[in-house]
């Protein structure tokens, strides 16, 4: 459901500009939608967790400075910092904490050795960075058109494929079998 919330800015800024073609009328409603979505996530869990905000603020500051000044190259930014946050968060909790984040925010869903928690927490940083970069590349290289849709829809194939790889890497090892249960026939062998 959360994942679906965070789909609706995006999915309005893109709508927003390919029915208008107006990238300005369509940061509003993208600043407009990620308001929603904040308020939604504290109406329902009564916090804001860090991620939103990081999204809320960038999407705030540079969509704003994108509105006031009528300069779209603010917002091309947006995706890249964001990325870059979550890059380096994961890479300062690795190298100065000793706190692993992935594991602090799945941890309680799935046991994984040290190594793989580490795999994983390097793995994302390195797609987030990835991801900022080939924003970077999308935004300046290419058409506004298709930047837009690359927001719309690259950015979500993006972070499905970091999902398979990372299920397939956690198949691989067996990661994602379940302990059995204890039980007397078990414990009777």
């Amino acid at each position: 459901m959360k994942q679906l919330i965070e789909f609706i800015p995006i999915a309005l800024f893109g709508g927003v500009y390919f029915w208008t073609r107006d990238i300005f009328a369509a940061t509003f409603f993208l600043m407009g939608g990620i308001c929603l979505q904040l308020t939604f996530e504290y109406w329902t869990t009564r916090k804001v967790s860090r991620q939103t905000q990081i999204i809320f603020w960038s999407a705030i500051l540079l969509g704003g400075a994108t509105v006031i000044f009528r300069n779209e190259e603010f917002l091309f930014w947006k995706p890249t910092i964001v990325n870059w946050i979550f890059s380096l968060a994961l890479l300062g909790f690795h190298f100065f904490s000793k706190e692993n984040l992935l594991r602090r925010m799945l941890g309680s869903k799935i046991q994984l050795p040290e190594h793989v928690w580490i795999n994983l927490s390097l793995g994302w940083a390195m797609g987030f960075f990835l991801a900022g970069l080939l924003n970077l590349i999308v935004a300046f290289q290419f058409s506004l058109d298709f930047w837009v849709s690359y927001k719309l829809f690259g950015g979500l194939g993006l972070t499905l494929f970091y999902f398979v790889v990372m299920a397939v890497y956690l198949a691989r090892g067996g990661y994602l079998n379940q302990p059995k249960p204890v039980t007397e026939e078990t414990t009777n062998r």
